[in-house]
């Protein structure tokens, strides 16, 4: 079992491989706009897998998924050649979740932007249900002499 820096070294050489790879000789109109996000690298260097993400709809994802797994053995012999260890990693191309998780954030910032504004409108036509200060106060020296 290799150590996890040499792991993570291999991860981002991958990564950098994979990236230069699909962008200067995947010559394939199914490829849409793609970005690497990230390379993770089992313990014993024999599997990665490689995340992913795609610009467009669900048609240009699914082409784009199709696209990486018919050219996934020309990706991984580039990969093994510029590696140049023992054994090459098998690939794993898997759709990073980075674009859903957003996309959810902001709904939820949205929200709650909305229902601050909402409690803002409220606190402005809001009145005291007492007097403004409830709390009692000491009585002043003038009012105690007098009593």
């Amino acid at each position: 079992m290799a150590d996890p820096a040499r792991a993570r070294k291999i991860a981002e050489r991958t990564k950098t491989l994979v990236a230069d790879f699909i962008e200067r000789r995947v010559k394939d109109e199914r490829l849409g706009f793609l970005t690497v996000t990230d390379v993770r690298v089992t313990g014993d260097l024999q599997h990665a897998s490689i995340f992913y993400t795609v610009y467009g709809n669900d048609e240009e994802r699914a082409d784009t998924a199709a696209a990486l797994e018919d050219w996934r053995g020309r990706i991984r012999s580039h990969v093994g050649k510029g590696l140049g260890i023992r054994l090459t990693p098998s690939l794993e191309f898997i759709p990073d979740a980075i674009p859903e998780g957003a996309a959810h954030i902001e709904e939820a910032l949205k929200a709650a932007r909305e229902r601050d504004d909402e409690l803002a409108r409220a606190k402005q036509s809001a009145s005291y249900a007492g007097e403004a200060d409830p709390y009692k106060k000491p009585a002043d020296e003038e009012s105690a002499a007098e009593g």
